[in-house]
């Protein structure tokens, strides 16, 4: 069997013990209903020509009946033509090499990244199946095993898809919708042989899987992506292929990130501003941060200010340069990889122009119309309805957004209240560490928020996306996708935004303070707002991953637990009243225990996210791609874990890359290299420095107290007291010339910035061609092939 549909009954005698009259009639009318479409359903399949058997076994009070599905040769061979199946023409030898493979050998240098998988999957040039040239096609011969399982699989899923159980004009076709309304509980294909345990004579593949790649003691190995493919699919091939890819290239990053960050703790000891502050004892003496806040000396901030000199120095601009660059290279030489990869996979010419309609969207449509490709009649929405759904969307997006950017803003409020209670609370280890309490306590705070919102608006985007009624599938993920990343985008970055670009900018002075809903805005903490974004993204980035991790681990095993402890307790009864014990589980029914497979979609927007993180932020936190590397090991091996041994085995996808998320990712690398432009010149103290060195002092003596402005008189004359503030202004409260200067200098290194690094990456982009010269050869190499098939067969 291939296949399995799944479903529960309750037995008469337990039906009727408890609810009312009215209950009880409703529930028996919807089951009269559910098994009057169940019978037509499995009635047009039986005619379609599939082979079933059916099992039952007691759970518990409910029967689960497993209807176990194969299709015939006669029918594979109809819908293999019909869905354009790809099989193989000439066998090749696997030529899967990995660049840094290649580079090693070329060093010298033994290989520990690489290991002998067993049964490793041939290559072959294909093409599409065509029922009358059979005998021109590898293996046609045996009829057991010339369609691979997966397309087995694809062929019965698209015929459960297509089926009609009821009235035409209601859209009642296909199991999906079956599912949604309850009539089976579970469709799915069937896994290989149990994953752990002896093998007799040679292993499944599954059994390879569990051995080479879902194991932990092969986090350092290479995944074998060919056995993935041939278990699960392109789709979910494709997953893994870039997230090794990914993860291989934090390894550069991560190294130059670590030296950069060890570099600026030699830096600090021998920071002539930072021993200035710390040997400064009273000799400057500071604003008050709020109205009832006590005047402050800036010897006090020695330790934070040191801490912020670990992030912001000469070693980051060059890390920025580096990252921006990165960046852009990952992207061009993944671009080959794919190529390569959707060719050895046969999917490199796999367009979406035979995509079928979405069965959810056909049981909706509201008419039909005659496709002008096939010529067959088929479910259709009209184009200024959708345009109208899509405009309501966005509306309920864009009020969704405002929401976040409100709980932002009461975050930013949370932050000044809390900093003005501690500072005026009296107890000196609060005074002198208020604003680090408030910022670290709001990171957290912010961190559950954004988890919770997230779950909300998942489900409000599924929803929305739905009632868009968009025709494919295809058409329906993008749609969804880009809807949730730019939730998550705001969420996850709009504070760290305001941190990096607005807090401290829009103070005022002493005397005239300026002021939001009442409170006065927020400044910089004495060491700089650099050490408050890198502590905000570790706390986001590393807080998120290890909830996710957790996550990740925990809840499959829950779940397995649970459905172990039901079959257990059903097992006692059994023995207790009597009965037969039930013997070694059935492997359907071992299948059906495991969790459903919901899709990709969680997985790449979780590297996605951390992707913006190591880019966008990266000046602030050098430390990230370390953190981003070290995750994504664990990642990869506990990914593998879940789809081997957790989920059911999702039906075969085809696909020609990573989709919608490859846009999203140039998205972020052109919005990281102005982002870190921007936080080089406005927030880092790397430009006021190079500024003091050129124009006043290169040892730095005295940077201090040019940084730091004279309060106003009319402020000093009210208090009685003189102090400082860091500003660049005259004691009328005027903006000096040297702050014009600067503005100037930080503009152009701006545009320097972007320019430069935007350059070298479109030279990168023109020297790296995005198809593989060999690729090509091989790609009219096997055109040539097929046509030479089809000719032969002509004479």
């Amino acid at each position: 069997a291939d296949f399995v549909l799944v479903w529960e009954t309750v037995p008469r005698e337990l039906s009727g013990q408890k609810g009312s009259r009215e209950n009880k009639a409703l529930q028996e009318r919807s089951t009269t209903i559910h098994r009057t479409w169940r019978k037509k359903f499995l009635d047009k399949l039986h005619a379609a020509g599939l082979h079933m058997e059916k099992h039952t076994a007691r759970v518990e009070k409910k029967v689960v009946h497993y209807l176990l599905l194969s299709a015939p040769w006669s029918v594979l061979c109809y819908y293999a033509e019909e869905l354009q199946l790809r099989v193989p023409l000439q066998a090749l030898p696997n030529q899967t090499s990995h660049w840094s493979e290649r580079v090693l050998r070329r060093l010298g240098i033994p290989n520990a990244m690489a290991q002998e998988v067993p049964s490793l999957p041939l290559d072959y040039y294909t093409c599409p199946f065509k029922v009358n040239k059979l005998q021109w096609f590898l293996g046609s011969d045996k009829q057991d095993t010339f369609f691979s399982t997966t397309q087995r699989h694809q062929i019965l899923y698209e015929i459960l898809a297509t089926t009609q159980y009821g009235c035409s004009k209601e859209r009642e076709v296909g199991v999906d919708r079956l599912l949604s309304e309850g009539v089976f509980t579970a469709a799915f294909p069937l896994h290989e042989a149990r994953h752990e345990g002896p093998a007799s004579g040679s292993p499944s593949p599954r059994q390879v899987l569990f051995q080479y790649w879902a194991n932990w003691r092969q986090w350092n190995k290479y995944q074998p992506l060919d056995h993935v493919r041939k278990y699960f699919g392109e789709k979910v091939a494709f997953y893994f292929a870039w997230l090794g890819f990914y993860t291989g290239w934090l390894l550069p990053a991560a190294v130059t990130g670590t030296v950069v960050f060890i570099a600026g703790i030699f830096l600090v000891f021998s920071d002539v501003p930072a021993q200035e502050i710390c040997e400064s004892k009273e000799q400057f003496r500071m604003c008050p941060l709020c109205k009832s806040c006590p005047y402050w000396q800036l010897s006090d901030t020695c330790s934070t200010f040191m801490a912020g000199r670990l992030f912001d120095h000469g070693g980051t601009i060059f890390f920025s340069i580096f990252m921006s660059l990165w960046a852009v290279l990952f992207l061009e030489f993944w671009k080959r990889t794919n190529a390569s990869l959707a060719h050895r996979w046969d999917c490199s010419e796999f367009e979406d122009i035979e995509e079928r309609p979405r069965p959810q969207f056909t049981a909706m449509a509201p008419m039909t119309i005659i496709n002008p490709i096939t010529g067959a009649e088929e479910p259709y929405f009209p184009k200024r309805s959708r345009i109208h759904r899509i405009l309501a969307g966005l509306v309920v997006i864009i009020m969704l957004i405002a929401m976040v950017v409100m709980f932002v803003v009461s975050i930013i409020l949370y932050r000044t209240v809390v900093a003005i209670l501690l500072s005026s609370s009296g107890y000196f280890w609060f005074v002198a560490s208020a604003s680090r309490i408030a910022s670290i306590s709001s990171s957290v705070v912010n961190l559950f928020f954004i988890l919770i919102l997230s779950k909300i608006y998942i489900s409000l985007a599924h929803l929305l996306t739905k009632w868009e009624m968009h025709r494919t599938q295809t058409k329906y993920e993008d749609a969804f996708t880009f809807k949730v990343f730019v939730f998550q985008f705001v969420t996850f970055y709009s504070f760290p935004m305001y941190i990096a670009f607005f807090k401290g900018k829009f103070v005022g002075y002493p005397g005239n303070y300026w002021s939001f809903l009442g409170i006065r805005n927020e400044e910089c903490s004495p060491g700089g707002c650099f050490i408050e974004l890198a502590q905000e993204l570790l706390v986001i980035m590393v807080g998120k991953q290890i909830i996710n991790n957790v996550q990740e681990v925990a809840i499959p095993r829950l779940r397995c637990w649970w459905h172990k402890h039901k079959l257990l307790s059903t097992k006692k009864k059994a023995v207790e009243e009597g009965g037969p014990v039930p013997a070694e589980q059935a492997p359907w029914v071992v299948d059906h225990q495991l969790l459903a497979f919901e899709g990709l979609f969680d997985e790449y927007l979780e590297m996605v996210l951390q992707f913006g993180f190591i880019t966008i932020f990266v000046a602030a936190c050098p430390l990230a791609p370390l953190f981003a590397l070290l995750n994504n090991w664990v990642e990869i091996r506990l990914d593998a874990r879940k789809f081997v041994c957790d989920y059911r085995r999702p039906v075969a996808e085809r696909a020609q890359g990573i989709g919608i998320w490859f846009s999203i990712l140039e998205v972020i690398t052109h919005l990281a290299v102005s982002s870190n432009a921007f936080l080089i010149a406005f927030t880092s103290d790397f430009l006021p420095r190079v500024y003091y060195e050129y124009i006043h002092d290169s040892s730095l003596r005295g940077y201090v107290n040019f940084t730091l402005a004279y309060a106003p008189w009319d402020f000093v004359q009210q208090s009685n007291t003189a102090c400082r503030y860091r500003a660049f202004r005259d004691q009328d409260g005027n903006l000096t010339l040297t702050y014009w200067h600067l503005l100037a200098v930080r503009l152009g290194f701006v545009i320097v910035f972007e320019h430069v690094v935007f350059f070298i990456g479109r030279v990168i982009a023109c020297l790296v061609p995005d198809i593989p010269e060999s690729v090509e050869v091989k790609v009219k190499r096997e055109r040539y092939l097929a046509k030479e098939a089809l000719a032969e067969n002509k004479v």
